[in-house]
């Protein structure tokens, strides 16, 4: 990934010198399950230890004539170890080492990607209490339904992130899992035993049954998960986009002293973070399709899934980890415009109470549901037409007048009833702080 979208503890994950120190540890501690059992000498092991060292430039050097990196990897690193190097990598084929190593990157990416979803999920807990009585309209279909609060909008953000943060657990759980056991997963030079030991060592779990790799499942699992959090992200951010528009003005996001929002034109202030978000998980969307693709390999492996997992897995992991601290400077930054949206509310014209009275005809004055409907509906779609408040046409209107006083009217307009349960909703975060499963 460019580093413009590379958060350097994530980026040095997925570095050369990183990939290859993961297969040094792996094949660390091969020799040293293999010492323990007399199968090279323990001098040799020792050997080893203390001076096998990893040289990227030397490995890419080497392999420009071997064209295979574990081949290159492993002749460097006995280079490094000098003679007793040749107890290096005995029995193991190339996968052994590759997957094992992958599977202790994998395992490192996860876990900051759990940190930086939990400090996303933490913001926007917080966020939600502070706004949990600020009013605003509710849409759907883009149009005015009934009202809401940001608060409920943001508890509502945080427990989509709590389920994409368990589904990524899962899935990284799932993948920290190695296998030495020989190229199609027979155990043809090394036991069983022995695999147990390394992975043990390792903190790694065993693959119950391998061919030359661990199955492609796992890793599609993680990227799906992935974008499936990148698909939560983009909802937030797009949501951040249409609240932005200057005709709604409600949201914004932060805008830092000199920061510049067009070369022509200094009016503008663009939701350019949440632009981006969402542009990046169009991406991750496309590295899910990938990883899907790599999952019906010939036999007990082809190489096919390695030219595009070298890319989106370490792409798909660091353009998360980059999302997540974006989205969560977003939500602790966000610009909240409670003016405008008590403006909007009431430019609405109160045609969200339109249910209220609808429910209040049918229960006080005893009209059918369909005889209910075609009143207000009538009654709205004038106010809409001569921008006039509904109620005002509601209380002028006998079919109306016959079944409501004007105090039942007036309480069908009243949006803290429409409001009374919101505390028991931002109540439910509870259940978050306490690390419960929602």
């Amino acid at each position: 990934m460019i580093p413009r979208y590379t958060r350097p503890e994530m980026g040095a994950v997925w570095s050369d010198q990183a990939r290859f120190a993961a297969m040094l540890r792996v094949e660390l501690a091969v020799a040293r399950a293999q010492a323990r059992r007399g199968l090279l000498p323990r001098d040799a092991y020792a050997a080893i230890a203390e001076r096998a060292r990893v040289d990227v430039d030397r490995i890419a050097e080497i392999e420009r004539t071997t064209e295979h990196d574990v081949i290159a990897f492993v002749s460097q690193v006995a280079e490094s170890v000098g003679p007793e190097g040749r107890f290096l990598h005995l029995g193991l084929t190339s996968s052994d080492v590759a997957d094992t190593a992958l599977a202790l990157q994998l395992r490192a990416a996860g876990d900051l990607l759990l940190r930086a979803a939990d400090a996303l999920l933490a913001t926007l807990v917080a966020r939600a209490r502070s706004e949990a009585g600020t009013l605003m309209m509710g849409r759907t279909h883009s149009v005015h339904a009934e009202p809401t609060t940001l608060g409920l909008k943001l508890a509502g953000w945080a427990f989509e992130i709590a389920r994409d943060r368990a589904r990524l657990a899962r899935a990284f759980d799932d993948v920290a899992i190695g296998k030495i056991s020989g190229p199609v997963g027979t155990y043809s030079q090394l036991d069983p035993d022995l695999e147990a030991e390394v992975l043990a060592d390792l903190a790694l779990a065993v693959d119950p049954v391998s061919t030359q790799i661990v199955q492609r499942d796992r890793h599609a699992a993680v990227v799906a998960a992935i974008a499936i959090t990148g698909g939560s992200l983009e909802r937030f951010a797009t949501e951040v986009r249409n609240l932005q528009h200057t005709e709604i003005g409600e949201l914004m996001e932060p805008f830092r002293a000199g920061q510049k929002g067009s070369s022509a034109m200094p009016h503008k202030r663009n939701p350019i973070v949440s632009e981006r978000i969402a542009g990046l998980a169009r991406l991750l969307r496309g590295y899910a399709g990938a990883a899907l693709e790599n999952q019906p390999l010939w036999h007990e492996r082809d190489i096919s899934h390695s030219s595009a997992e070298r890319v989106i897995l370490p792409d798909a992991t660091i353009l998360l980890d980059y999302m997540l601290g974006k989205m969560t400077a977003v939500v602790e930054g966000l610009v909240v415009r409670p003016e405008r949206m008590r403006e909007n509310i009431e430019r609405g014209l109160g045609l969200h109470a339109s249910s209220r009275v609808l429910v209040a005809l049918v229960e006080e004055g005893g009209l059918s549901r369909e005889e209910a409907y075609a009143i207000v509906q009538r009654g709205a779609l004038r106010a809409a037409d001569e921008r006039r408040p509904l109620r005002d046409l509601l209380a002028t209107d006998p079919a109306v007048a016959r079944c409501l006083t004007l105090a039942h009217l007036d309480a069908c307009f009243d949006d803290a009833a429409l409001l009374a349960h919101v505390p028991t909703i931002i109540a439910r975060l509870d259940a978050l702080d306490a690390g419960a499963a929602p």
